[in-house]
Protein backbone atom coordinates (compact mmCIF):
# COMPACT_ATOMS: atom_id res chain seq x y z
CA UNK A 1 0.00 0.00 0.00
CA UNK A 2 1.40 3.39 -1.09
CA UNK A 3 0.15 5.25 2.04
CA UNK A 4 2.21 2.21 4.49
CA UNK A 5 5.38 3.13 2.03
CA UNK A 6 4.83 6.61 2.56
CA UNK A 7 4.54 6.65 6.54
CA UNK A 8 7.26 3.99 6.97
CA UNK A 9 10.21 5.98 4.65
CA UNK A 10 9.31 9.01 6.56
CA UNK A 11 9.41 7.68 10.23
CA UNK A 12 11.97 4.95 9.89
CA UNK A 13 14.74 6.62 11.21
CA UNK A 14 12.50 8.53 13.79
CA UNK A 15 10.88 6.02 15.60
CA UNK A 16 12.08 2.52 16.51
CA UNK A 17 9.35 0.25 15.29
CA UNK A 18 8.14 -1.21 18.34
CA UNK A 19 4.16 -2.05 18.66
CA UNK A 20 3.81 1.54 20.77
CA UNK A 21 5.51 3.38 17.98
CA UNK A 22 3.21 1.81 15.38
CA UNK A 23 0.29 2.48 17.43
CA UNK A 24 0.84 6.09 18.07
CA UNK A 25 1.99 6.85 14.36
CA UNK A 26 -1.16 4.97 13.09
CA UNK A 27 -3.42 7.36 15.35
CA UNK A 28 -2.26 10.55 14.90
CA UNK A 29 -2.32 9.72 11.35
CA UNK A 30 -5.94 8.59 11.70
CA UNK A 31 -6.83 11.98 13.53
CA UNK A 32 -5.47 14.08 11.04
CA UNK A 33 -8.04 12.20 8.43
CA UNK A 34 -11.41 13.37 7.44
CA UNK A 35 -13.79 10.96 6.27
CA UNK A 36 -13.54 12.18 2.91
CA UNK A 37 -9.91 11.84 3.07
CA UNK A 38 -10.08 8.18 4.07
CA UNK A 39 -12.37 6.88 1.44
CA UNK A 40 -9.67 8.58 -1.36
CA UNK A 41 -7.09 6.37 0.25
CA UNK A 42 -9.82 3.28 -0.03
CA UNK A 43 -10.75 4.19 -3.61
CA UNK A 44 -6.92 4.07 -4.47
CA UNK A 45 -6.35 0.48 -2.84
CA UNK A 46 -6.22 -2.05 -5.75
CA UNK A 47 -8.54 -4.98 -5.16
CA UNK A 48 -5.84 -6.96 -2.98
CA UNK A 49 -5.33 -4.46 -0.70
CA UNK A 50 -9.00 -3.93 -0.28
CA UNK A 51 -9.32 -7.53 0.46
CA UNK A 52 -6.16 -7.26 3.05
CA UNK A 53 -7.64 -3.85 4.53
CA UNK A 54 -11.02 -5.64 4.98
CA UNK A 55 -9.57 -9.13 6.11
CA UNK A 56 -7.54 -7.28 9.29
CA UNK A 57 -10.52 -5.53 10.35
CA UNK A 58 -12.82 -8.88 9.93
CA UNK A 59 -10.24 -10.29 12.08
CA UNK A 60 -9.69 -7.75 14.67
CA UNK A 61 -13.56 -6.47 15.30
CA UNK A 62 -14.13 -10.70 15.58
CA UNK A 63 -10.99 -11.40 18.15
CA UNK A 64 -12.85 -8.11 20.10
CA UNK A 65 -16.33 -9.31 20.66
CA UNK A 66 -15.23 -12.97 21.62
CA UNK A 67 -12.72 -11.44 23.88
CA UNK A 68 -15.40 -9.03 25.13
CA UNK A 69 -18.42 -12.17 25.92
CA UNK A 70 -15.58 -13.77 27.34
CA UNK A 71 -16.02 -17.24 25.10
CA UNK A 72 -12.75 -18.93 25.97
CA UNK A 73 -13.00 -18.45 30.04
CA UNK A 74 -16.57 -19.70 30.08
CA UNK A 75 -15.41 -22.84 28.09
CA UNK A 76 -18.01 -22.27 25.62
CA UNK A 77 -17.78 -22.54 21.70
CA UNK A 78 -20.23 -21.87 18.82
CA UNK A 79 -20.98 -25.96 18.84
CA UNK A 80 -21.52 -26.37 22.00
CA UNK A 81 -24.03 -24.14 22.43
CA UNK A 82 -26.48 -25.16 19.44
CA UNK A 83 -28.67 -28.11 20.81
CA UNK A 84 -27.88 -30.98 18.02
CA UNK A 85 -30.58 -33.46 18.74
Amino acid sequence: MKLVDELYNLYKNKLTGDEEDIDMLAFAFLEEMSRDDLLHIIQELNEQELYDLMGLYLIESLKGKFARDDYRQQGQTLFTQRNLH
